[in-house]
This record gives C-alpha cells, structure tokens and sequence, in this order.
C-alpha cells in the first residue's frame, strides 16, 4: 500500500518536472538557450492565481488565465532583457542573468505577497477523488499527468508536423537562413520564451493545492526540472517529460522507504550515474558535428 501511494504521488510530482523541464527544452529547440528562471515562473504562477482568486474574488477561471497570460509576459521579458542582449554580443552572461532575474522575481514576490506560507483554498479536484486499488486519489493528482502528457504530445506535433512549428525549429540551426526565408528570428525565440513561461505557470497553478505557495516555492523545482530535462534529453519532449515522470516516482519512493532525509542525496545521485551511464540523457542522442 505505502509503495502504490508513493507511485501515484511520484506520477503528479514527476509531471510537474516535466511541465517545467518542457520549459527548457522549447527554449533549447529554438534558440540554444535555456531559462534559469523557469521555477520562478513557476512561483508566479502559483502566487498570481491566489492573489487574484483569493485575495482580490476574481473568478477562478479569469483567475488562471490572467495569472497564465502574465507568467508567459513574464518569460519574454525575461528573454528581452536577460538573455537577448547578450546572445547577440556572442556572450554566455545570459546564464547568470537569467538566474539573477530569478533571484529579483523572488526578492520582489517576498516583500509584496509576504514571507509566509500560504495554502490554497479547496476545490473540486482536491476535495473529490477515486478510489484504485484500494487507494483514495485525489482528482487534481489524476489531472496533473494527463496535462503533462497532452502537453508533451502538443509539443512534439507541434514542432514536427505543422510548416510553423519546423520554421521555428530551423532559427537554432541558421539564424541568417532563416531571416531569408522571412521569419523575424526575434520574435520566434521570444515566443519560445513565453511559451517556457506558461508551462511554468501551469505547473505552479496545478501544484500549489498540493504544496504551499510562498516565494521560495520555485527554487528547488527548478534546479530538480533542469536535471530532468538533461536526464530525459533536452531537445526530445517526450524524454523530458518521461524523464520527470521517473525522477518524480523515484523521489517519492525514495521517501516512502528511507525518509525525506535522502530523498535529494539519492535522486541526485542516480541522475549522476545516469548522466555518467549516458551523456546524451536516458531518451537523447549524440548530435552529429559537420566538418
């Protein structure tokens, strides 16, 4: 029973680090760059939903999309000021900067929202739930892996079936061939941005009935989404969100038998011998260098 319970709960944790990683891997596809300050945006989310459902008695529904629409504003301005300016000097300064901006994000969260924990009201998909196996699931931790799922296959078809899609894939490999062809390579690698954004903030709507919601929430997710979008492969979406699904289930297992003590030592552990085992991630393959 304890290690069916620990599957479940590891399945919608390991989705959330597959929605964030997702994150990584579109900015990656488009534009060889990643967004460190993808678990504050994850936090945005969270934090963004709340004020304005709870504290200001917005609809729930008006509440998440507002909340959605400025977390993916949040991502291009992220790419606007953090990592735009010094890609096109050549710079790889774009690293810390972005970390930085997730640093102020959270910094400014903290002296407006508050330092204190908060919770979100019950709903419908926490209050509800079913019973498999003899064991009580809640709605909302059914929903979190089918959305991860859906949104991985979105993605995918996405960049490999429709004309957009590949036109968007085809910047990260000749910028200058691609503003030939008239696509305002600018714009497409600050979409990707945005688009990096909402993932996040889907998953810090979808996780905060699960945890509580403060400024801090994003840090430790980020860092874990991040080593599930190398794990998995970070330019394979399937990868990263499979890759997420197993971190998730080893995680939660790992709690369930030792204790949270080692949760953070084994699972970091194992993604290093995974990594060392393969370099290219569990689902990515070796690019192929012309010379």
């Amino acid at each position: 029973m304890l290690v069916s319970s620990a599957l479940i709960s590891g399945l919608g944790l390991g989705s959330m680090y597959g929605l964030l990683a997702l994150g990584f891997h579109i900015t990656h596809a488009v534009s060889n760059t990643v967004n460190f300050a993808q678990g504050s945006a994850m936090m945005l989310g969270a934090v963004l939903c709340f004020t304005f459902w709870v504290t200001f008695h917005w609809p729930l529904t008006l509440a998440v999309i507002a909340a959605l629409g400025l977390c993916a504003v949040w991502g291009a301005i992220v790419e606007r000021i953090a990592v735009r300016p010094f890609v096109q000097r050549g710079s790889n300064a774009w690293l810390m900067a972005t970390v930085a901006l997730g640093i102020v994000l959270e910094n400014v969260v903290l002296f407006t929202f508050g330092k204190d924990p908060r919770g979100m009201p019950a709903g419908v998909l926490t209050t509800n739930s079913v019973v498999v196996a003899g064991i009580r699931i809640q709605l909302l931790q059914l929903l979190i892996p089918i959305v991860g799922l859906l949104l991985a296959a979105a993605i995918q078809i996405f960049f490999r079936r429709f004309h957009y899609g590949k036109a968007l894939l085809a910047v990260v490999q000749n910028k200058d061939a691609a503003r030939l062809m008239g696509i305002d390579v600018e714009r497409v690698v600050m979409a990707s941005f945005a688009l990096s954004g909402l993932l996040a903030g889907i998953a810090g709507i979808m996780v905060a009935p699960l945890f509580t919601i403060s400024s801090t929430m994003g840090t430790l997710f980020g860092i874990k989404a991040f080593a599930v979008a190398i794990l998995g492969g970070i330019g394979n979406a399937w990868g990263v969100v499979l890759a997420g699904l197993i971190y998730g289930i080893a995680e939660a297992l790992i709690i369930a038998l030792a204790g949270s003590t080692y949760s953070q030592i084994a699972t970091f552990a194992l993604v290093i011998l995974a990594l060392a085992i393969r370099p290219t991630g569990l689902f990515g393959h070796a690019e192929v260098k012309k010379v």
